[in-house]
């Protein structure tokens, strides 16, 4: 095992071996001020196959948060622009219910409740062993994980049937190839958010790397035609530099 210090002194946080892997990735945003103690949990979620961002203040953190899909959040307490504790309210206040697992060196009841009370699902004081951040976190993402039961989505006028695998956009039936099908899916089972490259590959193709091909923007392009093309709003979206989000436009 390999050692890194905390921020806030005392023993030393433990890395958890390469060996000790997750059964399924998980998606994590690491909101914390600490280049030293960030670059090191990000390392270590890696080793233990999982993927990380990375924000290194609170208001770039929050923007992640409602902006981008996660399992987890890993907020540290005390963060520049925005404190930690702001930033899990706002996102509670705005409907964002990703669980929420809380770094401190403030232990005390009190601290803990009040961490508890602005929405955040656990509470770990610093130092700590990364094996045991690393089981909360495992443990939240478990307690959280959504369910299959949704059975149609909808967006606008365009609605997807899972078990039929019918599409039609304003009662007009759309016929996709398996892989286009799939790719709807998933937009429409995170509509309004946006949707990384990444993310994409992950979970439509199933690489866990970049090809390095066009292969996203050729099925975009064959999607965005067969939904938008014969209609008067769009409802695919590129978003520059980022990924594609699924969504009704507002006049």
């Amino acid at each position: 095992m390999t050692l890194q210090s905390d921020k806030h002194g005392g023993e030393s946080v433990q890395e958890l071996p390469i060996s000790a892997l997750h059964s399924k990735p998980m998606r994590v945003l690491l909101i914390e001020d600490d280049a030293e103690a960030a670059a090191f949990l990000v390392k270590a979620l890696k080793e233990s196959g999982h993927i990380s961002d990375h924000a290194a203040d609170g208001e770039t953190g929050l923007s992640l948060a409602e902006t981008q899909i996660h399992d987890v959040l890993i907020v540290d307490r005390m963060l520049p622009k925005l404190d930690g504790l702001s930033v899990i309210s706002k996102l509670r206040a705005d409907g964002v219910q990703t669980p929420v697992l809380i770094l401190s060196a403030l232990g005390a009841v009190d601290d803990r409740v009040k961490g508890l009370r602005a929405g955040g699902d656990d509470y770990l004081t610093k130092p700590y062993a990364f094996s045991e951040l690393l089981a909360r976190v495992e443990a939240l993402a478990r307690r959280t994980a959504p369910e299959e039961a949704t059975t149609n989505y909808v967006v606008g006028d365009l609605e997807l049937d899972r078990l039929t695998h019918k599409v039609a956009r304003s009662g007009q039936p759309i016929l996709l190839q398996p892989r286009e099908f799939r790719l709807l899916e998933y937009l429409m089972k995170h509509a309004g958010q946006v949707v990384t490259r990444t993310m994409l590959l992950e979970n439509v193709w199933g690489y866990h790397f970049d090809p390095q091909t066009n292969v996203i923007d050729v099925h975009i392009s064959r999607l965005r035609g067969k939904i938008d093309k014969e209609f008067d709003a769009p409802l695919l979206h590129t978003i520059r530099g980022v990924g594609y989000t699924i969504r009704v436009e507002r006049a």
